[in-house]
């Protein structure tokens, strides 16, 4: 089989295209002819070697795809074989990640994808709906799981909103009956936040982003999911309710997070920071069983058209699909694996 592989730390050369002989799923694995490859910013911070120890002599990289299963090992039911699935963590603690024309994980990491779904769109699910459900259910008050009228009642800025993260925000959090307010830098993105989903798009870089969302939430959001929290800790702590919560899975552009204790302290602010590998399982399933649920409901679409464009490689090139993502192109980058 063809596969992507790095056997040393460093910047997009790194990665080689190789041939290798297919895995073989071991007890409670199964094996998946990768159709699509979805890249992430935390697949190039651990081939960079910035967030990541490498673990291995050698790694193929990417947490997220989607594909078939062709072949599963003791304890899997066999008839799991020629299901559709999308993938998550493949490459997590392990070596054999979704940048080849086979791999193998665990038989829990490869999901169930309904046929009406396509394989970008299970390629694009992973690191971001997991991220997304994880800040959607970390408030005081709940809720722990995602449906459709979980979040009624509610209001949650999607920070970011035409990000891949913050888009699946604005699907879930639609899907559960929030009403949604997506922060934007441009109107290119602002398009893409509508898109999606979101009730209402400000550009926090026109006028007084704050006034504006107070004027829509004058008793403050209940959730703001948070992809800079240097830079935007000011303006979500200026419209964040009381016991309201900030769930924050990135610091873009790595500002110096300064906190106010005593404002903080009168807000009863919570501030939950994420990351899928720490989660914990029980989280992790959790999100696995209300994301596959949201997918069968046609709630994670994906596509210009649902506000996350499609950025695509062949599997040659995945080293550009890296320059991609670390250059912070607009939507989603995905790598083609098999046809």
């Amino acid at each position: 089989m063809k596969a992507i592989i790095y056997r040393d730390n460093g910047g997009p050369d790194v990665l080689q295209l190789v041939e290798r002989d297919r895995p073989a799923p071991g007890p409670g694995e199964v094996r998946v002819r990768v159709a699509v490859s979805g890249v992430n910013p935390t697949d190039w911070q651990a081939r960079s070697g910035v967030a990541h120890r490498k673990l291995f002599r050698e790694i193929t990289p990417h947490l997220d795809g989607a594909g078939v299963i062709d072949a599963v090992g003791e304890g899997v039911d066999p008839g799991r074989v020629g299901q559709r699935v999308w993938l998550f963590m493949a490459a997590a603690g392990r070596p054999t990640g979704t940048a080849a024309e086979f791999t193998v994980v665990p038989a829990d990491h490869a999901v169930p994808l309904p046929d009406e779904a396509g394989f970008d769109a299970g390629a694009s699910l992973g690191v971001p709906a997991l991220t997304a459900h994880r800040a959607l259910t970390v408030a005081e008050d709940g809720p722990r799981r995602l449906y459709p009228g979980a979040l009624d009642g509610k209001i949650v800025l999607a920070v970011g909103g035409a990000g891949a993260v913050g888009h699946a925000v604005i699907q879930l959090a639609r899907w559960a009956a929030a009403t949604v307010i997506s922060t934007v830098s441009s109107p290119e993105k602002a398009k893409l936040a509508t898109a999606a989903g979101a009730h209402h798009v400000i550009n926090y870089r026109e006028g007084d982003p704050a006034a504006a969302i107070r004027a829509i939430a004058p008793d403050g959001v209940d959730i703001v999911a948070e992809v800079a929290l240097g830079a935007n800790l000011a303006l979500d702590l200026a419209v964040l309710r009381t016991r309201g919560t900030i769930a924050t899975y990135a610091n873009e552009g790595g500002r110096t997070v300064e906190l106010n204790v005593g404002q903080n302290m009168v807000l009863n602010t919570r501030l939950q920071f994420l990351v899928l590998y720490t989660a914990g399982p029980q989280a992790r399933a959790i999100a696995v069983e209300d994301v596959a649920a949201a997918v069968r409901d046609g709630a994670l679409p994906v596509g210009e058209k649902h506000g996350l464009p499609l950025v695509r490689f062949p599997l040659h090139r995945t080293a550009d699909a890296h320059r991609a993502v670390e250059t912070g192109t607009i939507g989603k980058v995905l790598v083609d694996v098999t046809p």
